[in-house]
């Protein structure tokens, strides 16, 4: 109960008036009898279930101030009172007994309403810390951790931490994905429209992240911080931000889009397109280690708002989508920005859906990882659509564009003299630029920061190939050649493979899980995936040079994933000797990747002895000294079948057919192959194998296999990988799933 006659009765009416205003025609909250008030709630529908929920908490919380000052003005005040009615008292006893959020004040109140009401997001790429300077985190949290920046109307940026997990398991869910605020800074006096990041320097300690703010009001800021104070940043009202530079000030032209990019030449540039609401837009270059900043220049590139910003080909072409429905492309040679056309020419790959083209606008766009696409939302015209039908389910769609033959001088010395009677739909200058782009893209997946996501990559080459095969197959042996030393783009494919079959241990784990990707989804796409990991060949019919070409790769897959599985092997053997040696102090025990399948593992090294390393083979021999010395049922070497509990045997690191009347035939574990459980599994959609065991994360990070065995033991000492990772692929696991719950059109 409330009296609305005395000061504080006053202040709680004034409150819940401020609450009435953006809640007018969606809620009747208010009724003012006399001098006292009757709070009423009468919930519609209202548009979204975000505003549902934030009224509905609201209200709470009025009622909530409403019974606390009831009860202080209750012996105080003789005049007359108006009560909550029976029912609608217990419900909010219910809500409050349950209710643990605090109070909050009507100038926290008015700041939240007015963060609501206009809203920009923008998630900072993952920033990592070493474990120096990383503290243990008890949550089961790992050392990366992303922010996430909200801007609204009030000028004010609030930043939000999200931790990653420190690993993935099949069986369990849960996970932490709490949100902590870091921090509140003021960017700006106006508006907060567009907000983009951008990781500076990744490969120190403490990485440096960049944030550029705008504005409606025409000023964009350019800001500063470290990944430490990230962290550790415990004050609400005060984001460890400092700013860097104002390039524009205000003025009457509102910042609608920003695109940051830093160029992984020069990891101290930034390159930053800013468009804006007169369909202009300027391009600022900056160094960062000179403090100098200089504008490219400014663009009359559109007619209307410019709604779409975005870079490719690490700052070399710039693209630009507008409400005027036109998309355009540019190159940045030097400090210039020229625009040129958007390639005509694609590999022929079609829509399968048939929609109207009839696109009045641009919304946005983007480009794919591999900077080959370029994905585009259009807004349909909806008076030229039929009413009944497309009307009521078109409102927007994704038009791919292919840029892969974007004519850039990423890599020099690409050109290649083809035939132009084998290739009549493109001349030699866009076969030239298609190749210089691919190759481009596979040596950017080298990092092994860039998530390995190459679809687009894949698409290309299995859309050249329909047409074109020799095409495909000279760039991917240009591509082969990189891997080892002394190669010549001349040589033939023959002497190519064969040269990489010796040179294989010398190559990254991350090059390998590349060439693996390509080998099955492009030259071995007729196999299935099965018939390769069973060494069998069983496609359609062939003649002989087809039928020559696929052993040919066949082979160098196959040698490819035994490289890779010697490196997991060997991890394991390091691992399990670093656990049960006696100078092994307890906390490097505890956070050291345990390894399981030692026995098995043993299995396939005494199967591969002839082909295994020397390395491989010293630590096979330790590890059996020392398992018949610890008295373990982990390590026991005996399996038992999942469903007749009969012995199984191990002849293949692949499957397993058990000892019993039925013969059931099981699949082992990618990773420790062991026998699969039948609890939920990982499975690689590449090489289609299953895993119940996670792989070392040094297993991913390796240069090369080690020369000596003092090496392999310092990579052995490693947690266990972040992310579900395919051992032979490198890309993400998922939860294996029956065909029948899969849908017919997966995203």
């Amino acid at each position: 109960m409330i009296d609305g006659s005395n000061k504080d009765g006053k202040v709680v009416m004034m409150l819940l008036e401020v609450a009435r205003v953006p809640m007018l025609g969606l809620v009747n909250l208010l009724k003012w009898p006399g001098y006292g008030f009757h709070a009423k709630m009468l919930f519609l529908i209202l548009p979204t279930l975000k505003l549902y929920s934030f009224f509905f908490f609201l209200i709470i919380i009025i009622i909530q101030v409403m019974e606390i000052k009831s009860d202080k003005l209750k012996g105080k005040n003789s005049r007359r009172m108006f009560s909550v009615t029976k029912s609608k008292r217990k419900l909010v006893n219910k809500i409050s007994s349950n209710c643990t959020l605090p109070l909050i004040t009507p100038f926290e109140y008015a700041s939240w309403s007015a963060m609501l009401h206009s809203l920009v997001v923008a998630w900072s790429p993952m920033l990592r810390l070493s474990s120096k300077n990383c503290p243990i985190l008890q949550n089961g949290s790992s050392n990366q951790f992303s922010v996430l920046a909200i801007g609204g109307k009030s000028g004010k940026i609030s930043f939000w931490r999200i931790f990653a997990p420190k690993c993935y398991s099949i069986e369990h869910s849960k996970i932490d994905t709490t949100l902590v605020q870091v921090g509140l800074l003021q960017a700006h006096n106006s508006w907060i429209t567009a907000i983009s990041w951008a990781l500076l320097s990744s490969n120190s300690s403490n990485p440096q992240v960049l944030l550029v703010t705008g504005s409606s009001d025409g000023s964009v800021r350019i800001w500063t911080g470290y990944s430490e104070e990230l962290l550790n940043s415990v004050e609400v009202h005060h984001a460890p931000f400092s700013i860097l530079k104002e390039v524009i000030t205000i003025n009457n032209v509102p910042i609608y889009v920003l695109s940051l990019c830093v160029p992984a030449r020069s990891s101290h540039q930034m390159l930053l397109a800013i468009g804006k609401g007169s369909g202009s837009f300027d391009v600022w270059i900056c160094d960062i280690s000179s403090n100098k900043f200089d504008k490219a220049g400014s663009y009359d590139a559109h007619d209307q708002v410019v709604t779409g910003l975005a870079w490719a080909f690490d700052g070399s072409s710039l693209y630009s989508c507008s409400q005027d429905n036109f998309v355009r492309s540019w190159v940045l040679y030097g400090n210039t920005l020229s625009e040129v056309p958007i390639p005509s020419n694609t590999p022929g790959l079609k829509s399968p859906t048939d929609l109207p083209d009839v696109f009045v606008s641009c919304l946005g766009l983007a480009v794919s990882p591999g900077n080959l696409i370029l994905a585009m939302v259009r807004n349909f015209d909806l008076d030229s659509l039929d009413h009944m039908y497309q009307a009521r389910a078109h409102k927007a769609a994704i038009e791919f564009f292919w840029i892969g033959g974007q004519q850039l001088d990423v890599l020099p010395n690409t050109s290649r003299k083809y035939g132009l009677e084998a290739f009549p739909d493109f001349s030699e200058k866009e076969l030239a630029s298609w190749e210089s782009n691919i190759l481009w893209s596979l040596k950017q997946y080298e990092d092994q920061d860039k998530p390995l996501v190459v679809w687009d990559v894949i698409v290309a080459l299995l859309a050249f190939k329909r047409s074109i095969p020799k095409y495909v197959e000279c760039a991917l042996l240009k591509w082969l050649s990189t891997f080892y030393p002394g190669s010549h783009v001349s040589c033939s494919t023959e002497k190519v493979l064969s040269n990489l079959h010796k040179n294989l241990s010398k190559n990254s784990s991350r090059r390998l899980h590349l060439l693996n990707i390509i080998c099955r989804y492009v030259m071995l796409t007729e196999v299935k995936a099965d018939d390769i990991n069973n060494k069998h060949q069983k496609s359609r019919r062939l003649c002989g040079s087809e039928e020559e070409q696929l052993t040919v790769w066949m082979e160098l897959l196959l040698n490819s994933e035994r490289e890779l599985r010697q490196r997991l092997v060997s991890l394991s053997f390091s691992a399990f000797i670093t656990l049960t040696s006696h100078s092994t102090s307890t906390s490097v025990q505890a956070s050291c990747w345990c390894p399981d399948g030692i026995s098995q593992m043993e299995h396939w090294v005494a199967h591969n002895y002839e082909t295994s390393e020397d390395q491989l083979k010293a630590l096979a021999s330790e590890v059996v000294g020392r398992r018949r010395r610890i008295l373990s049922t982990k390590y026991v070497e005996e399996e038992k079948c999942s469903y007749c509990l009969a012995p199984v045997p191990f002849n293949s690191p692949e499957v397993a057919v058990c000892q019993g009347s039925q013969n059931h035939k099981l699949v082992r574990c990618a990773v420790s192959m062991q026998v699969c459980p039948t609890t939920p599994l990982w499975f690689c959609k590449c090489c289609h194998r299953q895993a119940s065991k996670l792989a070392s994360e040094s297993l991913f990070k390796m240069p090369k296999y080690p020369v000596d065995f003092k090496n392999l033991k310092e990579y052995s000492v490693q947690e266990e990988i972040s992310k579900p990772l395919c051992p032979f692929c490198g890309i993400l696991l998922q939860r294996l799933q029956p065909e029948f719950l899969l849908s017919a059109s997966p995203v």
